[in-house]
């Protein structure tokens, strides 16, 4: 069975990025969804509570990744969807980790270590 992700980014290219990356690996993901800030997430997990893991940047307008995280982990049915946050401020990375995102990658986003965090969060580890 495969993943359905979200991922979470403002920049639309770097969505497009990662949405290319990850259908490399189609065994593994399936179903992936995009939305350009936190509240647009909080949408999209409303109307997709299936969601098996969200990629999460930090830096957005409107709702960013630490005030979404806050949010989305307030809600205890949402402890059972991993978080992996990507970003370019790796001095956030204690705070995002603390605010209970499972992992931190830095951007530009290694293929392997994403890979390797997807299997490690998910069922698929």
């Amino acid at each position: 069975m495969s993943l359905k992700v979200l991922i979470v980014d403002d920049d639309f290219i770097n969505r497009k990025l990662i949405q290319a990356l990850l259908k490399r690996h189609q065994e593994m993901i399936g179903e992936v969804l995009e939305a350009e800030n936190g509240s647009d997430a909080l949408s999209v997990l409303k109307e997709h509570p299936d969601i098996d893991l969200i990629l999460l940047d930090i830096l957005m307008p409107v709702l960013d990744g630490k005030e979404f995280l806050k949010i989305f982990r307030s809600e205890p049915e949402n402890s059972r969807i991993p978080v992996i946050v990507l970003s370019t401020d790796d001095t956030q990375k204690h705070t995002v980790l603390n605010l209970g995102a499972e992992d931190f990658l830095i951007k530009p986003i290694n293929e392997d270590r994403l890979m390797e965090s997807i299997q490690r969060w998910t069922r698929w580890s």
